[in-house]
């Protein structure tokens, strides 16, 4: 049988593998993924999730509950040498091993991109996890608790302060949606007022949500003034050493919470291999996903589809000429990676990957979004349900549906959670603490 290692589980990986199991016959071929986690994080909900308003392990999805005949290896691939066709696997425990492939496919996704700035790397935090944004949560949760025991001073404003670094989708998203939890905290507590609390967005560019026409960004901006969360365009975080933000401007403040979402890059796996790249560290692809060299020739039986790979758009929409990296082409290039891959191995014509955009949709908080799709643009009410109903769809599989939309309909009934867990960052302290030790 041939042999088709996948690396990477996320929206590529996971689209791939489920439909090689539709598509090949039995006997056909053998396929293994492999992903350093046992589960596809559905980023989109990210933002909900640091929210509150969605259960963390709702917005994952588990590989080996929904791959049947796919072998899943909860690893990382520290080395892949195409010339030999063979990837070297390391586990988490034990020693790694050498495995041989027919034909590879590169789907190991994207990174936060971050940028020498003082003080990012110790006191930042991401946004491209499940772990990262349940941590937002509990931090955030966690500050308001301990600012209610406080005085006015330095120490309550800067635990009420919240920093968000990038005003792209994801930035404007969770920037929106803690705002909007902070406002429900508020009323838990009677020593926080609404003026307490402080919320700023650094971007570098002179406006937010490239995505959306200029018209929306403005009416999403005025949105969130109103709510008190205040929006710095033309602005560059300078340092954020032990939690003191100075910006570009010369504005100063404290804040205990720090969100980076400004860029994403191809997971660094890609350099550990022989495969060609391009100038941005990504795989150089076709239209039809086969990766190919500088001088476009097609590498044999190599394939890349999602945020690792440069795919042409062929609509024209893409920046610089490339799909952009999000949800919509990942899951769509997974599919279409899939019956490529078939067609090839039965001596039939890859077809080129072409999809155009559906629209943009995001979602703004407890009942405020906005949607974009050419000119049309809803705002308001209307396009929170729909930016609700699309990603709610759009997770795979019916039993993770069932989950988020469960968790909405309690929410709507029985209020948003706002109980947070922050011990879980350091589940032992409290047994440890406790403990008997044997005397010296």
């Amino acid at each position: 049988m041939r042999k088709i290692l996948i690396v990477g589980g996320g929206y590529a990986g996971l689209y791939t593998a489920k439909k090689l199991e539709k598509h090949l016959r039995r006997g056909e071929a053998e396929v293994t993924m492999v992903d350093p986690l046992p589960y596809m994080t559905y980023q989109p909900f990210l933002p909900e999730v640091a929210a509150g308003s969605i259960e963390p392990r709702h917005a994952v999805v588990g590989h080996r509950r929904h791959l049947k005949t796919t072998k899943v290896v909860t690893a990382k691939v520290t080395k892949v040498d195409h010339a030999s066709k063979t990837a070297e696997i390391t586990p988490a425990v034990g020693e790694p091993w050498t495995v041989d492939y027919d034909t590879i496919v590169m789907t190991a996704g994207a990174v936060s991109r971050t940028f020498p700035i003082p003080g990012v790397a110790d006191q930042a935090i991401g946004l491209k996890t499940i772990e990262e944004a349940a941590s937002i949560r509990d931090r955030l949760t966690d500050n308001f608790v301990k600012a209610s025991n406080l005085p006015a001073g330095p120490e309550r404003d800067r635990l009420l302060t919240v920093v968000v670094v990038g005003g792209g989708f994801a930035g404007i998203e969770v920037f929106a949606e803690l705002r909007s939890m902070a406002s429900s905290l508020v009323a838990s507590f009677d020593t926080i007022s609404f003026d307490d609390t402080h919320f700023h967005l650094i971007e570098a560019m002179g406006r937010i949500m490239p995505e959306v026409s200029l018209k929306t960004s403005h009416w999403v901006l005025k949105n969130l003034d109103k709510r008190g969360a205040k929006v710095h365009l033309d602005t560059q975080l300078a340092s954020a050493v032990d939690g003191r933000i100075e910006l570009s401007t010369g504005e100063t403040f404290e804040s205990d919470l720090i969100v980076w979402t400004a860029g994403v890059m191809a997971n660094p796996v890609v350099r550990g291999t022989d495969l060609p790249l391009e100038e941005r560290g990504r795989l150089r692809a076709k239209a039809d996903l086969r990766i190919v060299d500088e001088n476009g020739e097609v590498v044999p039986d190599a394939w890349a589809a999602g945020d690792v790979a440069a795919v042409p758009d062929l609509t024209g929409a893409g920046v610089g000429g490339f799909c952009v990296p999000n949800a919509q082409h990942a899951v769509r290039q997974g599919k279409r990676l899939a019956k490529n891959i078939t067609a090839v191995m039965r001596d039939e014509a890859p077809v080129d990957y072409f999809h155009k955009n559906l629209g943009a949709v995001a979602g703004l908080g407890l009942y405020v979004g906005v949607y974009q799709w050419r000119k049309l643009a809803i705002k308001g009410f209307v396009a929170w349900v729909m930016h609700r109903g699309y990603h709610g769809l759009a997770i795979p599989f019916w039993e993770r549906k069932i989950r988020v939309f469960g968790n909405w309909i309690l929410n709507f009934l029985l209020r948003r959670d706002l109980v947070g867990i922050p011990a879980r960052d350091v589940p032992r302290e409290a047994f440890e603490t406790f403990a008997s030790r044997p005397k010296a």
